[in-house]
């Protein structure tokens, strides 16, 4: 991890936020910190100093971090490093035929993982973005096995928490992140849950207490005129197919 020095004297990781080329997206060499005997959990508050920049740098660099979202805990790692991605399946035990979602900055953030969409498609997140929706769209080219579905698709939201809004744009604005939780089992919606049930198997926890939502995202995909609710969540179902037909009647006009 590069490092710089503060007025104290103090080593701190290097803020790249405003870096244009942070190389988050790039390949580079990968870290190996599960094979590292004096790894530990590292728990910041957001409150103190650096806490986010240094969560961000851990994921730039290849580590596995879990931070608080608008519906529950996520564990987290970067899109340019396959080691840190396959830490999340092996940590949660999650199947390999589950791709991971990807969480981002911003509705812009979406042109960085997914093609062009319908615009109508596009209409739809407008009303629910930032916020509890998965859209299952069609992927760019580049993107890592981890988070592609067998359709060539992947799914993508924008969470409605600042916390994790300006931690994911420190980190470069995407990256695939699941519930932090182990597979099977309810999401964590507090610091303390995730360190106690992943615990050691994380690099850094970004503790901001109990989220607001608790329930996942409601998880779509579509085709054509269809659209098909892939999971029920914090969005109804029937509030997303009312809000899908007014779109559908509006470019009928």
């Amino acid at each position: 991890m590069a490092m710089t020095t503060d007025e104290d004297g103090a080593r701190l990781p290097v803020d790249r936020s405003a870096d244009p080329n942070q190389g988050h997206l790039l390949p580079i060499d990968e870290l190996a910190p599960e094979t590292d005997p004096d790894r530990r959990l590292l728990v910041f508050q957001p409150a103190a100093p650096r806490a986010i920049e240094w969560t961000a740098e851990r994921l730039i660099t290849g580590g596995v971090v879990a931070f608080p979202t608008d519906t529950v805990y996520a564990v987290a790692a970067s899109l340019a490093h396959p080691t840190a991605l396959r830490r999340i399946f092996a940590l949660k035990g999650r199947p390999a035929d589950r791709p991971l979602p990807v969480l981002l900055a911003s509705p812009a953030a979406l042109d960085r993982v997914a093609l062009a969409l319908d615009p109508r498609v596009t209409a739809l997140l407008a009303r629910y973005w930032p916020g509890p929706l998965t859209a299952v769209v069609p992927a760019r080219a580049g993107m890592p096995p981890e988070v592609l579905g067998p359709d060539g698709t992947v799914g993508a939201r924008v969470p409605n928490h600042p916390l994790a809004l300006e931690l994911l744009e420190r980190a470069g604005g995407a990256v695939a992140a699941t519930s932090a939780n182990r597979t099977g089992d309810p999401p964590a919606r507090a610091g303390h849950e995730v360190a106690e049930t992943l615990g050691d198997a994380l690099d850094v926890l970004l503790d901001g207490g109990l989220t607001p939502g608790g329930v996942p995202s409601t998880v779509a995909s579509f085709q054509g005129d269809d659209l098909q609710v892939l999971r029920e969540g914090a969005i109804p179902h029937e509030h997303l197919a009312a809000a899908w037909r007014e779109i559908l009647a509006a470019d009928e006009t």
